[in-house]
């Protein structure tokens, strides 16, 4: 089996498809990626051919023809449903052509039994309907609050324009189903019906090991891990900046960890870890409970994690599901502000609404005294441990893949 799977956005993408690209490696099938030369060291490692040809996604650029709608909004913020509404149907706007003009002509010439797309590649639906072979969308936080009536009408307007026939149902975006990494009780997808579910792996990243200093750290107290992930420094570059950037306040990665370490400060009776993704950081005068570091094995760590502060992307959702550890969501942009308010919903932790450090510190306690989230997260790793292995997909594929 010939398999074409694309990536774009942040590097979480693509790390959430090489589970599942990595099983169908193993069984013999080819695998090719296309994406974009910022994301193509994500895949160097794995036996599967990479491809860095797209243009680097910029949602300012497809945002562009539908700034004055936003301007007109009374809501600004990176929460606001209307900048989320007006992203959805950017998606399969015209600004897609450049996109498929490059993808359509290297998938006729690999000739792909089935395609595996990023959640927001509307290029990637329009090539395999081009080509007639089923295409699905793997994990990614933008499918998970993508309405499919939005994107509809921008889709049917470029299908009339390839000479393809028009879909009345919003749902044809995932006519051959999706991939998840999360049960159907816990899923984070408001509009997309659940369909092949399997267990999120703790191993992503090949030859994965805590560093050592981790094994000396106190364990005769409460653990708290904090991250802001990979994305929001690239979200702001596009966002706040370029030739044409939104009238929208993005927040700062250094505010962010500025806070998050404060509150990490004031929290003494702790061992708390922070991640930086390598930006910048004062750490002048941290206490000794306070462990900084540019980067660390999130999967692994929160093994033995009692509380994860995150930035709430979904990647990091689905880690924390896995090893049953409770989140305090400090959102800053996109489907982040949803999967804040689903985290709620079902029970397994806060949204941190006062960004302060000691708002961030005041949720941290709040969490760690009750037990609830943790009974909860519990149950969510039980359910994450019913599904198969993703090992399982590639028969799953074969069979859609005909």
């Amino acid at each position: 089996m010939r398999v074409l799977c694309t990536t774009l956005g942040s590097p979480s993408h693509g790390r959430a498809q090489l589970p599942l690209l990595r099983a169908l490696a193993r069984a013999g099938h080819q695998v090719l990626v296309v994406t974009t030369e910022a994301l193509a060291p994500v895949f160097h490692d794995d036996d599967v051919e990479v491809t860095a040809v797209l243009p680097q996604f910029d949602p300012v650029a497809l945002l562009g023809p539908h700034l004055g709608e936003l301007q007109d909004s009374d809501d600004l913020s990176l929460a606001s449903p209307v900048l989320m509404r007006l992203m959805m149907r950017s998606l399969a706007g015209p600004g897609v052509k450049p996109h498929l003009d490059l993808l359509a002509p290297l998938a006729r010439e690999f000739r792909p039994d089935l395609i595996l797309r990023d959640g927001m590649d509307m290029g990637a639906v329009l090539t395999a309907e081009l080509l007639g072979v089923p295409h699905l969308p793997t994990p990614s936080g933008f499918s998970n609050i993508m309405d499919p009536a939005e994107v509809l009408p921008r889709l049917n307007e470029r299908r009339r324009e390839l000479g393809l026939p028009e879909r009345d149902d919003p749902l044809s975006l995932v006519a051959h189903g999706r991939v998840d990494y999360v049960p159907p009780a816990f899923t984070f997808s408001r509009y997309l019906p659940p369909t092949l579910s399997y267990r999120q792996t703790v191993d992503v990243e090949r030859r994965q090991v805590l560093p050592p200093w981790a094994a000396g750290l106190p364990t005769d107290r409460p653990w708290v891990y904090a991250a802001i992930g990979t994305a929001l420094p690239v979200m702001h570059e596009h966002m706040g900046g370029g030739s044409t950037p939104l009238p929208v306040k993005v927040p700062e990665a250094a505010d962010s960890l500025e806070a998050i370490l404060g509150a990490a400060a004031e929290l003494d009776d702790c061992t708390v870890i922070v991640s930086t993704s390598g930006v910048p950081v004062d750490t002048g005068g941290l206490p000794g409970h306070v462990h900084v570091t540019e980067r660390v094995p999130q999967p692994l760590l929160l093994e033995s994690v009692d509380l994860f502060v995150t930035h709430g992307g979904f990647n990091s959702v689905r880690e924390a599901l896995r090893t049953g550890t409770p989140l305090a969501v400090l959102p800053h942009f996109g489907d982040q502000y949803t999967n804040a308010e689903r985290v709620v919903e079902l029970g397994l932790g806060g949204h941190i609404t006062d960004r302060s450090a000691s708002g961030i510190a005041g949720m941290c306690r709040t969490l760690l005294a009750d037990p609830v989230p943790r009974a909860r997260a519990r149950a969510a790793r039980l359910a994450m441990l019913t599904l198969p292995d993703v090992e399982q997909a590639v028969g799953d594929l074969e069979g859609i893949a005909g």
